[in-house]
This record gives structure tokens, sequence and C-alpha cells, in this order.
């Protein structure tokens, strides 16, 4: 049995602490029905459960492509951040996201400390036809999934407890700032005219940046030195993951619009359209660089996709959908081409190249093509004359990626000087399963003839 030390005790301190506290806060009266639109109530309430899909569908996307030694560890990493994240969303995560604003940079925390006013108050200002409080857990899901986005460049190497910690650091430095910039009426960003409307730099962008960095600081992989070959642990995993995150996003961008309405059709429209054109931009550049078609070609492009038209998708009609999803997976393809070929930065399923320059080209994009048109709350771009608002979204953009990287650096430096970031040299040779979770992951078994008689052998891909 391990040897209990702080280090390993604290979390369920933390955390008993937490429930503690938890039982002293006064109940309040729920709200109103007779306030709202039940047609709103009950498309948020299905958009809610889509976007929380997507975190196990990220698990199945990412556990799929990694090494077989490595395929829970992954998932594990990926699906924590629903327990972490929602703890720390009622005490104090929303509350520093949407609470009184604090000079445009943040939240308040003791605005809504331990959900305070939320499930009684009066509904958010941008989402009046819906309770607050449900409000509040459509955005606690984009605030689960952002940090599992980071597990992509960090897999295979980093110990889950350092992960852990990483996550509800960055919850609160990092996420926490970029959502109240961008989607409080009083967040900076949002006062400066940027817009965003379903995650582009609060997700995507930030959570891309954050993978760049947890890569450099982590370093390259032992198999990464030695230009190991590893394929995929399970390629339908990928496939099936990708499913979930394609349906997920219907949530994630048309429940955008906080409303069963117009503008919802439209976002659904144009994300569904991204996502088509994307995957075959990505899979026909293959060929025509001489690879054959691939599932997970195919299925990353798509996926470029849906990230690409996340800021854009509730500001561009569906025709401009499809130029953005081609070009963000050409843009992306070659990105990776290039880490591969000319850097040694081992980004282990290239986060940086798709989440974070796919959100990137979708900021610009949404510069370019958005129109008062299709949202009369947003601005025109520059293909409708309004060349100012690009040069706004770029700034925007820059600000966002400045701040993610550089925060999300010192975070994992601070991490590594409280829990070791790596696991040892033999941990990772065991793979992670093993060595962090006591577990392994095993597709089945082939009997195979041998001299000595029929023997079982792991059936791996």
């Amino acid at each position: 049995m391990t040897k209990l030390t702080l280090k390993s005790t604290l979390p369920f301190i933390v955390l008993v602490i937490v429930a503690i506290a938890a039982a002293f806060v006064p109940t309040l009266p729920n709200f109103d029905e007779g306030k709202y639109n039940v047609a709103d109530i009950a498309w948020i309430l299905v958009a809610t459960a889509l976007v929380f899909l997507m975190t196990p569908g990220l698990a199945f996307f990412y556990g799929g492509m990694v090494n077989r030694k490595n395929v829970l560890s992954t998932m594990m990493k990926s699906v924590v951040a629903a327990g972490v994240v929602g703890v720390l969303w009622i005490v104090v995560g929303y509350s520093l996201c949407f609470g009184d604003t604090v000079g445009g940079i943040i939240g308040n925390p003791v605005t809504h400390f331990f959900y305070k006013d939320v499930m009684s108050g009066k509904p958010w200002v941008a989402a009046t036809s819906i309770p607050k409080g449900l409000f509040s857990m459509f955005q606690l899901m984009f605030a689960i999934i952002t940090p599992g986005l980071v597990v992509g460049a960090i897999a295979e190497r980093m110990r889950f407890s350092a992960y852990v910690l990483f996550t509800v650091l960055f919850s609160l430095l990092v996420y926490a700032p970029l959502a109240h910039w961008s989607w409080h009426p009083d967040g900076f960003l949002a006062k400066m005219g940027a817009l965003d409307f379903a995650g582009g730099t609060v997700v995507h962008i930030s959570a891309g940046c954050a993978a760049l960095a947890g890569a450099l600081v982590l370093k390259r992989r032992k198999s990464h030195i030695d230009k190991v070959t590893t394929h995929p642990a399970n390629i339908p995993y990928v496939l099936i993951g990708t499913g979930l995150l394609w349906f997920g996003w219907f949530g994630f961008n048309a429940g955008s619009a906080v409303a069963a309405n117009a503008l919802s059709v439209s976002a659904f429209s144009t994300t569904n359209t991204a996502a088509a054109a994307a995957g075959c931009s990505w899979m026909f550049f293959d060929v025509m660089r001489g690879k054959k078609p691939s599932v997970v070609g195919f299925c990353v492009g798509a996926v470029v996709g849906l990230v690409a038209i996340t800021p854009a998708a509730g500001f561009v009609a569906v025709p401009q959908s499809i130029f953005i999803g081609v070009f963000a997976a050409l843009i992306s393809n070659i990105a990776v081409h290039i880490k591969a070929t000319k850097t040694v930065l081992d980004d282990t399923l290239d986060v940086f190249p798709c989440h974070g320059i796919g959100g990137m080209v979708g900021m610009l994009m949404t510069g370019i093509f958005a129109t008062k048109a299709v949202n009369s709350a947003g601005n025109d771009g520059w293909a409708y004359g309004n060349a100012s608002f690009f040069f706004t979204q770029l700034k925007a953009m820059a600000i966002a990626v400045g701040y993610s990287f550089t925060v999300s650096f010192i975070i994992f430096k601070v991490v590594n000087s409280i829990v070791p970031l790596r696991v040892s040299d033999e941990e990772e040779e065991e793979g992670l399963d093993a060595s962090q979770h006591d577990e392994k992951y095993v597709q089945g078994t082939l009997l195979v003839a041998t001299p000595n008689g029929l023997k079982e052998q792991e059936v791996t891909h």
C-alpha cells in the first residue's frame, strides 16, 4: 500500500473542506418559471448536454491516437476536468467569469461565491429568456472541455497529479479571465468590439497556446527523440470520438445563441458545413501530396473545421463557412507538416497546429466574413467594407495568444516546482496506464500457433 504523504492527501482534504463549507451555504428560493421561455429552456438544456458529450468524445478522439500503453491515462486526463472544474465552477469559477466586473479584467469572486444568487437571481443580461442557473451550466461545459484539449500535447509523459493541479490553475488564471474579457458585456475585449460567438478565443486559442507551452516545458518523449514510429492504438476510437465531437458541437455553437431562434439555426448550419468542408479539404490535400485518404486525416480535418467556425458560427453566412472550413484545414495541415519536419516540438497530437492555429484562423475569418445580415448584434467584416473590424479581431487574437501562452508557461513551471510534471523514464517506458493508474488497455486477444502450442497474443490495432 502506498505511504500517505501530504501531497497525496491534500487534494482529498481540500475537497472535504469545500464539502463541509457547502453544507452551511444558505438555501435560497428557486427561480420563477413564469419569467422564462420554455422553448428556450428546453433547447439550452439539450445544448448543455450536447456540449458535455464532447468531453467523452474528446477522450475517445485522443485515446485512439496515442500509443497502446497510454490510452487510459490519456482518456482519464480528458475527462477528469468534469469533476475538478465541475466543483471549482460552483465555488468560484462562474463568479470569476460572469460576476460583477473588476476593471473589465476579471469577475468579482464574491459575486456568486458558492453559487450565490445563481439559482434564484435575475437572468444573465445576454440570456434573459432562460434562468441564470441554466446559463451557468451551459457555460460550465465550455470550462470543462478547455483544459481537456491541452491533454493531446502533453500525452504519454505528464504525471496525473500534476495535470490535475494544472487544470485548477489554468481554469482560474487563463480560462476565467479570457471568458470574462470576451463574454462579459463589461469585459475589455467585448468593449473593444471583438467578437467570439462560441469560444474561438476563450476555448481553442487558450487551449492551443497552453498546449504549446506544455510541450515546451515538458520537453520531448524518449520515443520522439529516438524517432520511434508508433501507431494509433485504436482508429475506430478516433472515428467514434469525431462523431461525438461533431454531434456535441451543434450544442457548442448553436446553443451559444442562448435561445431557440433563427440565429441558432444559422449557427447549426455553419457548424456542419465548415466541418464537412474541412474534412474533405484535409483528406484531398493529403491525396494531392501523394498520401492515401485516411480515417484519421478526415477526422482531424473535420475537427479543425469545427474549431475554426466556432468564433464565427453566429456571425457568418452558410456559404462562407465552406471557405472557412477549407482554408482552416489547409493551414493546419501545412502547420502539422512543418512542425513534424522542420522542428523538434513534441506536441503529441498536434493540439497547437489544430486548435491553436485553427482558432486563430477562425477569429480572423470572423473579421473578414461577419455580417449584420446574419446577426444584427454583430458587425460587418472586411468583405463587407469594414476593414477596421478585421484589425479589431487581429488585436484581440494577439492579446489572447500572448496572455494564454505566457500565463500557461508560468503555470507549468509553478506546477513543476510543486509536483514533478514528468513521469520517470521507467514509468514512461512502462506506459502511463500502468504507472499512473495501475490499469491496462487491452483490445482483445488472438490465439497464435507456436512451437510450444497455442499462445494468447494481444490485438492492438
